[in-house]
């Protein structure tokens, strides 16, 4: 009979991260942490934060942006789901609420006090994919450019180790018209990037 695993550092912090509630004042629907996370994951997707229908389902990406990142990087659902390749970490781990043009801002105190702790357990970590400006000012600080259209185009400036993206969100589809170059050059590079983590088999040594 095989023996149960000891909890590692990793998890215990998970059951930490989940426990948090920090916020718990700030959140119109309360704090519910959402996030995937193995020592053993390639691939770190990093978005802004959960909204309403990732809340109420606790599975990040469960939503119409979800559905274009993964056309995006070529995966079906399964392989995109499995934490032990795919770490899933928001810049803020809970629904920050609604403002005037859309969600507010992730909240600043997941980054301050749980990401400096979590990214280090992720070791195997090639690839990161930062999604949005908060992402992005969080992974490539003073080498992003001016606006995220620019850092976008510049993607080549931070391969391998950080691949940056607009946030698929549908309420971006005049971003995706107006620079048609994006799913005609960055898709595809994007693609070639994932595959070669390869994913949905075991890790290369």
């Amino acid at each position: 009979m095989a023996m149960n695993r000891a909890p590692t550092e990793l998890d215990k912090l998970l059951v930490e991260i989940r426990a948090c509630r920090l916020c718990e004042a700030q959140l119109p629907l309360g704090p519910r942490p959402v996030l995937r996370a193995s020592a053993s994951a390639r691939l770190l997707v990093v978005g802004q934060a959960p909204g309403t229908l990732v809340h109420g389902s606790g599975i990040p990406w469960d939503d119409a942006s979800g559905v274009r990142l993964r056309g995006w990087l070529g995966l079906g659902k399964v392989d995109f789901y499995d934490p032990a390749s795919i770490a899933i970490v928001p810049m803020g781990l809970c629904y920050p609420g609604r403002g005037a043009s859309g969600d507010l801002p992730p909240r600043p105190e997941c980054r301050q006090t749980w990401h400096p702790r979590l990214l280090p357990l992720l070791p195997d970590v090639q690839l990161v994919l930062a999604i949005g400006q908060y992402a992005q000012a969080y992974f490539l600080g003073e080498r992003r450019k001016k606006s995220l259209t620019e850092t976008v185009q510049a993607w080549r400036d931070y391969a391998p180790a950080v691949f940056p993206l607009p946030h698929p969100s549908p309420r971006n589809v005049g971003w995706f018209t107006h620079n048609p170059w994006f799913d005609a050059e960055v898709v595809p590079a994007l693609r070639e990037a994932v595959a070669g983590l390869a994913l949905a088999g075991p890790a290369p040594r």
